[in-house]
C-alpha cells in the first residue's frame, strides 16, 4: 500500500515537472521580446562608471533584480488570486514610469558633461560636481527601478501563460522564468561590458588572427555601448508605450488596424505591418513621457518650499 502511494506521488511529481517544462518554454518565447529590451536597458546603465567598477555594478543590479523577482512572484500570485483586475492598472503605472524615465534622460541629455582632452572616458560621463561613488549608487538604483518594471511585465506575461494551471505549476514556472531571465540578462550584460577587456587581451597575443579579432573588439566595444545606450532609451519608450496602449483598448485596436492597413501595401506591406506597432508604441511612449515629465516639473515648481530651520 505504501509502495503504491509512493509511486502515485512520484507520478504526480513527474506530471507537474512535465507541465512546468512545457509552460516554461511557452513563457520564455512570449517574454523573449521583453528580454531583449531588458538587456539593452541594463547594458546601457553601466555606461559612465569606471572600467574596474563595471562588473561590481552589474552584480549589484543583478542582486537587486533577484530581490525584485522575490517580491514580484508571490505578489503576482496573490494579486491573480484575489484582485486580478489590479494587474493591468499596475502594469500601466509601470509603463508610464518607464516613459517618464526615458524622456527625463532625453531632457537632461543636453546638460551632459562633455569630455575634455586627456580626461578618462568613463570619468567624463560623471556629471560635474558629483562624487563618482554617488553617481554609481544612483546608476544602480535607477537600473533596479527600471528592472522592477520590466520584471513585472515578464512575471505578468508568464502568469498569463499559466493562469489555468494548478497552483504549484504556476509557482514553479514563475520561479524558473524569474531565475533564468535574471541569469540570462545579467550574464550577457557582464559579457558585453567586458568586450573591450577581451579585445585588449586578444590584441596582445602573438597569433595574427587573435590580434585582428582583438583589435576589432576594441574598435567595436565603445560603439556597441553607445548603440545600447540609444537602444535602451528607445526600449523604455517602446515597452512603456506598448504597456500603455495595450491597456487602452481604443489605442490598441487602432494600432492593430493601422498595422493591417499598411500590411496591405504591395511588396513592403509585411515589413511595414511588422514594424508599425513598435513605431506607434514608441511615439506614444515619447508623448506619454513628455506629459509625465511636464506634470512632475509643474508639481515640483508649485510645491511649497520647506520652511527653513
Amino acid at each position: 500500500m505504501a509502495g503504491a502511494s509512493l509511486l502515485t506521488l512520484l507520478d504526480d511529481i513527474a506530471t507537474i515537472l512535465d507541465d512546468v517544462s512545457v509552460m516554461s518554454k511557452v513563457a520564455a518565447k512570449k517574454t523573449a521580446g521583453v528580454l531583449g529590451d531588458d538587456l539593452a536597458l541594463n547594458a546601457q546603465q553601466v555606461t559612465g562608471v569606471n572600467a574596474d567598477r563595471e562588473l561590481p555594478v552589474v552584480w549589484a543590479v543583478a542582486k537587486g533584480s533577484f530581490l525584485n523577482k522575490l517580491i514580484l512572484v508571490p505578489l503576482a500570485l496573490l494579486i491573480s488570486a484575489f484582485v486580478p483586475w489590479l494587474v493591468t492598472p499596475l502594469l500601466m503605472f509601470g509603463g508610464l514610469f518607464l516613459c517618464f524615465e526615458g524622456f527625463e534622460k532625453l531632457w537632461h541629455a543636453r546638460a551632459k558633461h562633455v569630455p575634455v582632452e586627456g580626461e578618462d572616458a568613463h570619468e567624463a560621463l560623471v556629471p560635474k560636481g558629483m562624487d563618482p561613488q554617488e553617481y554609481e549608487k544612483q546608476k544602480v538604483k535607477g537600473a533596479i527601478r527600471t528592472d522592477f518594471v520590466l520584471s513585472a511585465e515578464i512575471i505578468a506575461i508568464t502568469l498569463g501563460v499559466v493562469a489555468e494551471q494548478p497552483f504549484m505549476t504556476q509557482v514553479a514556472t514563475l520561479s524558473i522564468i524569474a531565475v533564468l531571465m535574471t541569469i540570462g540578462v545579467y550574464g550577457l550584460v557582464a559579457g558585453i561590458v567586458k568586450l573591450d577587456d577581451l579585445g585588449l587581451w586578444l590584441s596582445r597575443k602573438s597569433a595574427a588572427l587573435a590580434k585582428m579579432v582583438g583589435n576589432l573588439l576594441l574598435a567595436a566595444a565603445p560603439k556597441l555601448m553607445k548603440l545600447l545606450s540609444v537602444v535602451g532609451t528607445a526600449a523604455m519608450f517602446m515597452v512603456g508605450g506598448g504597456i500603455l496602449t495595450h491597456g487602452i483598448h481604443v489605442l490598441h485596436d487602432g494600432i492593430n488596424a493601422a498595422a493591417a492597413r499598411v500590411g496591405a501595401i504591395e511588396a513592403i506591406g509585411p515589413v511595414l505591418e511588422f514594424f508599425t506597432p513598435s513605431a506607434l508604441n514608441l511615439l506614444f511612449g515619447i508623448v506619454a513621457g513628455a506629459v509625465a515629465v511636464l506634470v512632475m516639473t509643474l508639481i515640483a515648481k508649485f510645491k511649497p518650499a520647506k520652511a527653513a530651520n
